[in-house]
């Protein structure tokens, strides 16, 4: 993709927006992610849309409480569905919670803010998406922290942390060799349902989250940037996750936190592609985006994963 937008379109203002939540079951968690909607530092009202699916707790009256004592900081429009048993999954219910949001927001520019219903966002999580993107970013990938108010294993801890320096080189060796040029260092590389910004021209030319049972988040990243969205990776959009080990949507994080939180408790070493396959992979992508036109994700799609062939600790040893 090169386009350069027009210096008009780069410093634009902020735009209307929407929170889009998909959630199941979630009683326990949408509560504290609403009372972190309220605490945001930006001005006005915010909108939120939840689409509430396939539900058989407390969730839509937790939901309807918040919004009640909240109606002057919270708009929340709640959409309490019940999918098919081949569609009951994250694909689905951010799909519908992305429509919602899109139909608010009307034909006009806006921006859609999505986050996962057990998130915590800091105070300047939606004003520094905004931000982002005003500044000329189309789709905006928020960096996930473990949220400190959960109980984290020691073990589950540690190699969260390996993980995270592990990635920070993989960002060097990327910016070194294959540099984006509107998504500068430093920047994280983090872009999923649990902090994702898009604006609404680059989500229709999309097509939209696919209705797939995992990955739609990732999915829905390849194809906004495939129509010619900017992505990019600020290290001021940032929001907490969850530990935890029991999530709803299959090979999402929380069965990436349980494998991990077994492997340390079992003292099974993590394992990582070495980084010398990141340079090969970064020099290839320079060369493949220098040789063809928007084809690059569709030709990466193709070559063989890479091996795991390292152990993380000896790839980035504890400090």
């Amino acid at each position: 993709m090169d386009r350069d937008p027009s210096a008009g379109e780069r410093l634009r203002g902020r735009l209307p927006y929407c929170v889009c939540v998909p959630a199941r079951n979630e009683e326990e968690h949408l509560p504290r992610l609403l009372h972190a909607l309220v605490q945001q530092d930006i001005d006005g009202v915010v909108p939120v849309s939840i689409c509430l699916n396939n539900t058989t707790d407390g969730s839509a009256d937790a939901v309807a409480d918040i919004a009640a004592r909240h109606r002057h900081r919270l708009a929340i429009e709640l959409e309490v569905v019940t999918f098919a048993p081949e569609l009951a999954h994250a694909g689905s219910a951010r799909a519908a919670a992305m429509a919602a949001g899109l139909r608010r927001l009307g034909t006009g520019p806006g921006v859609l803010i999505t986050t996962d219903a057990d998130a915590r966002p800091p105070p300047d999580w939606i004003s520094a998406s905004l931000d982002a993107v005003a500044a000329g970013g189309d789709i905006v990938g928020g960096r996930l922290v473990l949220d400190d108010g959960d109980t984290i294993p020691p073990g589950l801890a540690a190699a969260r942390a390996l993980w995270d320096r592990y990635w920070a080189a993989v960002r060097e060796i990327e910016d070194e060799i294959d540099p984006s040029p509107w998504d500068p260092p430093p920047r994280h590389g983090d872009h999923t349902g649990g902090s994702l910004a898009m604006t609404t021209e680059i989500y229709r030319r999309s097509g939209g989250v696919p209705l797939i049972a995992s990955g739609e988040d990732r999915a829905l990243v390849e194809a906004a940037v495939m129509a010619g969205g900017r992505l990019v990776h600020p290290m001021s959009v940032w929001t907490r996750v969850s530990a935890r080990q029991d999530g709803r949507a299959a090979n999402g994080m929380a069965q990436m936190m349980k494998r991990m939180g077994d492997d340390a408790a079992k003292g099974r070493a993590e394992m990582a592609p070495d980084l010398r396959h990141w340079r090969e992979r970064a020099l290839w992508r320079r060369r493949t985006r220098q040789a063809t036109s928007g084809l690059l994700i569709e030709a990466e799609r193709v070559l063989p994963p890479m091996p795991h062939d390292r152990v993380l600790a000896e790839i980035v040893p504890a400090s």
